[in-house]
Formats: structure tokens, sequence, C-alpha cells
């Protein structure tokens, strides 16, 4: 029983947290880090779990974020088709490139996804009368969502996506952790720490890091699209090396021991964007100020501190009592 309550607390406290987020900031800006965060997750699978750091995450962020975009602005597709479309994408996309990057490790593997993310970008930079090129994809609008017995909602209005975008996450929340605790999840932490003992004893390495690639690609597809009916609009920057950047800070700030730690991540790293380009027009030099400071003082994120003082106070707890 206490297991199974601990197992629910976390979402249960996520769920508060996401109807409470609305009514402290704006609704738009809440969403963006609802989003940001599953982004966050997807890439937390690959570098987190599996110990595999990809520098070119925002290739399957970008193929969700564009392919949405593309099926909504040319056929009009429902909410859920767009969606679906999209995570098949990003798990496509992430298979394939997964197949190939997969096979070297290291540094080899790092620059092999920086190259992926490069070209990707050359695609849509230059595939300009399907994605827009430098001036992005335009004519994106949100279609109604209907839900038997509810009918069809609104999405314009910014609450009820912001509601969608929320449940989205706590699904997502939920799926991912289950991986990350399931036989696969085990294989890719053993894999992470001695990937020839873990070969060994009879475990698919390769097979195991592809799955985890092609899931983390459809969750990373779905941010995508989520993003792209966000602001009805998707930049070129969606799938650029600075958008694979954004993500590993995140990751970087909350931790990565835990799928907690990216949404944490992805709330500091948007609200600290949004208050340092207040406070200075070279704003990014204030931001990597504050990555230095987080990597030094706190190695294992925000979550890993917290995890520490909280430690910290029972022992003080206990050896008063």
């Amino acid at each position: 029983m206490n297991n199974k309550h601990n197992g629910w607390r976390v979402p249960a406290i996520l769920a508060a947290v996401l109807a409470v987020a609305p009514l402290t900031m704006p609704v738009n800006i809440a969403n963006e880090i609802v989003v940001m965060a599953i982004f966050a997750m997807a890439a937390n699978l690959i570098i987190g779990v599996a110990g595999l750091y990809s520098f070119g995450h925002a290739t399957f962020f970008g193929v969700g974020a564009y392919m949405g975009g593309y099926v909504l602005a040319q056929f009009q597709t429902s909410t859920l088709t767009t969606l679906l479309i999209s995570i098949v994408a990003g798990a496509l996309s992430a298979t394939i490139i997964g197949a190939i990057v997969i096979r070297r490790a290291g540094f080899y593997f790092m620059m092999l996804t920086f190259a992926f993310n490069q070209m990707a970008f050359y695609v849509v930079l230059t595939w300009s009368n399907v994605t827009g090129g430098e001036d992005g994809m335009g004519g994106i609008s949100r279609t109604p969502l209907g839900i038997p017995g509810l009918g069809a909602l609104n999405l314009d209005d910014r609450q009820v996506f912001y509601a969608l975008c929320a449940l989205v996450f706590l699904a997502s929340y939920y799926i991912l952790n289950r991986v990350k605790r399931s036989a696969l999840g085990l294989v890719l932490e053993s894999a992470k720490d001695n990937p020839r003992r873990t070969a060994s004893i009879g475990y698919s390495v390769y097979r195991a890091q592809i799955t985890a690639f092609a899931i983390s690609g459809a969750f990373a597809g779905l941010a995508g699209a989520l993003y792209a009916l966000l602001y009805r609009f998707v930049p070129v920057d969606t799938i650029s090396l600075a958008m694979s950047g954004n993500v590993l800070f995140m990751i970087v700030i909350g931790g990565l021991s835990s799928m907690v730690g990216p949404l944490i991540g992805a709330a500091v790293f948007v609200w600290l964007q949004g208050l340092f380009s207040l406070m200075w027009a070279r704003w990014a030099l204030l931001f990597g100020l504050f990555i230095v400071l987080v990597v030094f003082t706190m190695p294992n994120g925000l979550v890993g501190a917290f995890e520490k003082l909280r430690a910290f106070l029972i022992q003080r707890k206990g050896d008063r009592q």
C-alpha cells in the first residue's frame, strides 16, 4: 500500500502544480513551460537514463513541429490526428538516425547527433516552399478537439489549450517514468555504466538503445506539434542547434536523475530567459553565468540539491531525537 501511495504522490503533486501555474503567471508562459518540459523529459530518456549525450535532439522536436504544422496548414487535420502524425514522424526520424549514430560511442556519437541536426536545419532552411525557410511556417490554426460526451472543445481558448497540454504532460510523465523503471530502463542504465558486461549477460544493448531513441523521438515530436499549436507558427529556430542546447540546459538545471527534473529545469529556463532579457540586452551572458553556477555548485541539478537538503534535514531531526 505504501509503495502504491508513493507511486501516485508525485503525479498528484505535479497535477496540483499544473493547476495552480496559470494563476501565478501568464497562461502562455505556463503553456510554454509544459510543452518544453515534455521535450526535456523525452531528451532525458536518452541523456539521463541511457547516458547517450545527444547534441541534436531538436531534430525530432523540429520534425514534429513542422510535420504537425504542415498537415494543419494544408489539410486542416483534427488535433488528435495532428499529434499522432507528429509522434510517428518523430519516432521514425529518431529510429533512422539512431540506427546510425548508436553504432558510435562517446565523442563520435555526440558529433554525429550534432551533424544530423545541422543537416536537418539546412533542409528546413532551403526547402522554403514547404517550410517557409528563414521566415518560418505560418498559416497554422487550432482545430476543435472532439471528445465523446463533451462535444468539441475550442482550443482557441488559451485556458482550454493549456488544460490539454497539461493532460498530455501528465500522460507523458507517467509513460516515460514507467519506461525508466521498466526492464528496458534497467538495461539502459546498466549499459550506461558498463555496456560490455550488459551485453555479456545476454541483453542486446543496441536494441535497447534504439528502442529508447524511438520512444524519445516520439515524445519530442509530440512536444514539437504542441509547440506549433501553441504559437500557430513554426520558426526555423525550432530545429536549430540552439534548441538542442536549450533542452540540454533544462536537463542540467533540473537534474538527470528524475523525470521531475526536466519540468523544474524547463520552468527555470523559461522564467529566467524572460527575466534576464528584461534586465539586460545581453541576457545570454547572465544566463551563461547561471549555468556555470549550477554546474559547479549543483552537479546533480536542482532536484539533486533538494534531495541533499532533505537528507540533511532528516539527519538533523534524527540527531535531535
